[in-house]
């Protein structure tokens, strides 16, 4: 019997390590969600856990259960597990309406928004390919980021002639890197910081990350936002001091964006809809800025987990585009699509209508 016992007790420590292990991981694991659900988006060295895929809120704390429940007796690890698995399912971008019943018909007279971070315009792309696919969208309004026209006027110009002759009949509204082209009557312009009339299109460019521009649909005026959020990181070593430098100066200039926005989202009374590359993800909390004002048009999605980059990977981990609308505005549908492989962003596709929703 002794020589049982004894045979024994290797495997009773193994089990006891694990559940102590299995515990501070837990533990940390909640400390971290709950942290991040506290710090993102008001501390700028938070932009380095902000890295991790939304997915992971869900993932992990999913795993450490499972562990714990395979090891006998590690109940604290397991309720540990599950406390960061509920305060992590509202970072972890999952779409539960997805599960849902679809969405009903799209009414008669909808309109059709696309929105889409082109990746520098059609610099790396075929032109021909490039401007077909957007001809082949067919929308109403379009919501264009990283729009750069040519360093060379002549070059440009030739550019700006090529863009009016693929979209005739639309109005075409270029400031900086944002480009709004609307089949709709355009009522008024307004950069987000406002810059001083005559700026060039560098200034444009390094200044004016919010477009919105007003739109005429029936007896209504509906004010359509492009939007373009600086990008939280420069992917350069994290062992210089350029690295944190850069990290705190482009969180300051977020701030600054995601400010002017919103201050102009709160005077605004009439029906809104704002769509974009936020250059942020689900588990970020400067989305609150957004999410706390607009209605997110996520749910008439059809994905669980729907994610929009990086398009030029098998797997896409992160969703970095949004669109919301206020309540005069219904969304029918939105998709994610693919773009043709000429962006690392998929593009947003919206049907919505006005009217009491």
């Amino acid at each position: 019997a002794a020589t049982a016992e004894t045979a024994a007790e290797p495997g009773r420590r193994r089990r006891r390590w694990a559940r102590r292990a299995l515990t501070w991981l837990a533990g940390g694991w909640l400390l971290l969600a709950v942290a991040n659900l506290l710090i993102s988006g008001r501390f700028w060295l938070w932009l380095l856990p902000d890295l991790l895929p939304p997915l992971a809120f869900c993932v992990i704390p999913l795993l450490l259960a499972a562990a714990a429940l395979a090891v006998r007796r590690a109940p604290i690890a397991a309720g540990l597990a599950l406390a960061g698995l509920l305060v992590g399912l509202p970072q972890s971008g999952l779409n539960p309406a997805a599960l849902g019943p679809g969405p009903g018909p799209v009414p008669a007279g909808a309109l059709r928004i696309f929105s889409w971070n082109a990746e520098v315009w059609n610099f790396w792309d075929d032109p021909e390919q490039f401007y077909r696919y957007l001809r082949d969208q067919r929308a109403d309004v379009y919501l264009l980021q990283e729009y750069q026209p040519a360093d060379d006027p002549a070059v440009a110009a030739a550019d700006d002639a090529r863009l009016r002759a693929a979209f005739p009949g639309y109005t075409v509204v270029a400031h900086g890197e944002l480009l709004t082209l609307s089949r709709l009557p355009v009522v008024q312009v307004r950069d987000l910081p406002a810059t001083p009339a005559g700026s060039g299109w560098i200034d444009y460019y390094r200044s004016v990350k919010s477009l919105r521009t007003d739109l005429r649909v029936g007896s209504a005026v509906l004010s359509v936002y492009n939007v373009h959020m600086p990008i939280p990181l420069d992917l350069s070593s994290p062992f210089s001091a350029y690295f944190y430098r850069t990290m705190r100066e482009r969180y300051t200039a977020r701030r600054v964006q995601f400010a002017g926005l919103t201050r102009d989202l709160d005077a605004n009374p009439g029906p809104v809809l704002v769509a974009g590359d936020f250059n942020t993800s689900p588990d970020m909390g400067d989305m609150r800025a957004l999410t706390s004002r607009l209605r997110s048009a996520i749910p008439a999605n059809r994905s669980f987990y729907p994610t929009s980059w990086n398009a030029h990977w098998q797997v896409q981990l992160w969703r970095l585009d949004w669109a919301f609308t206020s309540g005069q505005v219904h969304v029918y549908r939105y998709a994610l699509q693919r773009s043709a492989g000429m962006s690392d962003h998929r593009a947003q596709v919206l049907r919505v209508g006005l009217g009491d929703s």
